[in-house]
């Protein structure tokens, strides 16, 4: 369990690192800067490589809601959740530490009135988007992609693709919903920049754990009834 929860703190460090720094610190330049393409796709290639990586130790999964979305279908022991969501968000903010020291190298960075990369509804969603609105982005995503977490490491699949179908999987997740809610499907991630940001995003943090988790549970159990090959 040590050397799996290693995995899955370095991997949602490596998440949160990447995928968050290339918005905070790549993304804003008018002509350098990569635009939401390039922070939808820097996610991507953080559970990519990542996964290539450690996923044969830990499984690859980086994000609560991945763990129990897993769990609930049948894919995971409920005896190492705790520890995994508990790596994962030590991982997770860890990284948002080092991205702050990083941003904060820059004559005028202000974690607070940037967002830091937080997620967010209503007046803090990039582009205006409700309540309303963030739930059903978020518990859709979430589901559909745990289904595909699902699929692609089934044992009926073609072996060594999973990493790059749940990498571009989450890249397409992240190019839907980054002007809704800024894309969390994650509560580790967050969770770290959140900490960091330290006003509404901690306020407003309740939605980007429950929604994405009830949504990867929904996922795991529509795959585990529906979807998956009873031998």
């Amino acid at each position: 369990m040590l050397k799996k929860t290693a995995a899955e703190f370095f991997g949602t460090f490596w998440l949160v690192f990447g995928g968050c720094g290339s918005a905070v610190l790549a993304a804003a330049y008018p002509q350098l800067g990569i635009g939401f393409a390039g922070v939808a796709l820097a996610f991507g290639l953080t559970v990519l490589t990542m996964a290539y990586a450690v996923g044969h130790i830990s499984g690859g999964h980086f994000n609560p809601a991945v763990t129990l979305g897993l769990w609930a279908g049948g894919r995971f022991s409920a005896k190492g959740v705790v520890p995994y969501i508990i790596a994962q968000v030590i991982g997770g903010m860890a990284a948002a530490g080092v991205l702050y020291l990083t941003a904060s190298g820059k004559a005028g960075f202000d974690a607070t009135a940037s967002g830091f990369a937080s997620n967010g509804f209503g007046e803090h969603s990039p582009g205006g988007y409700s309540l309303q609105s963030a739930v059903i982005i978020e518990l859709v995503l979430t589901a559909f992609f745990l289904i595909v977490i699902h699929g692609a490491t089934d044992k009926k699949a073609r072996a060594g693709f999973a990493p790059v179908a749940i990498g571009l999987a989450l890249t397409l997740i992240h190019l839907i919903s980054i002007p809704v809610t800024n894309t969390s499907v994650n509560p580790a991630r967050s969770t770290a920049v959140a900490l960091f940001q330290g006003t509404w995003a901690l306020q407003q943090l309740w939605l980007f754990w429950l929604v994405p988790i009830v949504g990867g549970c929904l996922g795991g159990l529509i795959y585990r009834f529906l979807l998956q090959s009873k031998d």
